[in-house]
């Protein structure tokens, strides 16, 4: 009796390290178009990890990597990045389930965040969303990054 036991607790213990290291494995995601920026800077635009995509920081760059000068087309253009990563997953905006912002001037960037975030999520249950003040994003001023739960179809 003894020896069975420890033969169920052996093939319980293999099924959890199989399934742990399957858990951790991490696989990275980049949108069809992916900017300049992942090459440079050494980064992936997203890991998926499990049913979570972690997508870094996407601002709003051209596709040599270069910031948008106008703000409001900088937004944009972050969110249209977000768009991709979010596609190249499987994902959508309604995946989101946590988001985090920086902004180099919140006071007066806000209504411009504000409107496009309105754009973007226009109905309940919004995602969770932290907004930070920040001193410097490398020439860009506004940056979003994002977890996602990946569909199960996806």
């Amino acid at each position: 009796m003894g020896s069975s036991c420890c033969i169920a607790a052996s093939a319980v213990s293999s099924q959890q390290t199989e399934t742990s290291s399957t858990m951790t494995q991490r696989e990275a995601i980049f949108p069809a178009n992916r900017h300049a920026l992942y090459e440079e800077h050494g980064y992936s635009a997203a890991i998926r990890s499990g049913d979570l995509l972690f997508v870094s920081g996407q601002v709003g760059s051209r596709s040599d990597g270069t910031p948008e000068p106008d703000f409001e087309r900088q937004v944009g253009l972050a969110f249209e990045n977000l768009k991709a990563t979010l596609e190249a997953a499987g994902c959508t905006f309604e995946d989101l389930v946590d988001v985090t912002t920086f902004h180099t001037d919140p006071e007066n960037q806000f209504e411009t965040i504000m409107a496009a975030k309105q754009k973007i999520f226009s109905k309940a249950p919004y995602p969770n969303w932290t907004a930070v003040g920040v001193n410097w994003l490398a020439g860009f001023d506004f940056e979003i990054k994002v977890i996602a739960r990946i569909p199960s179809n996806a």
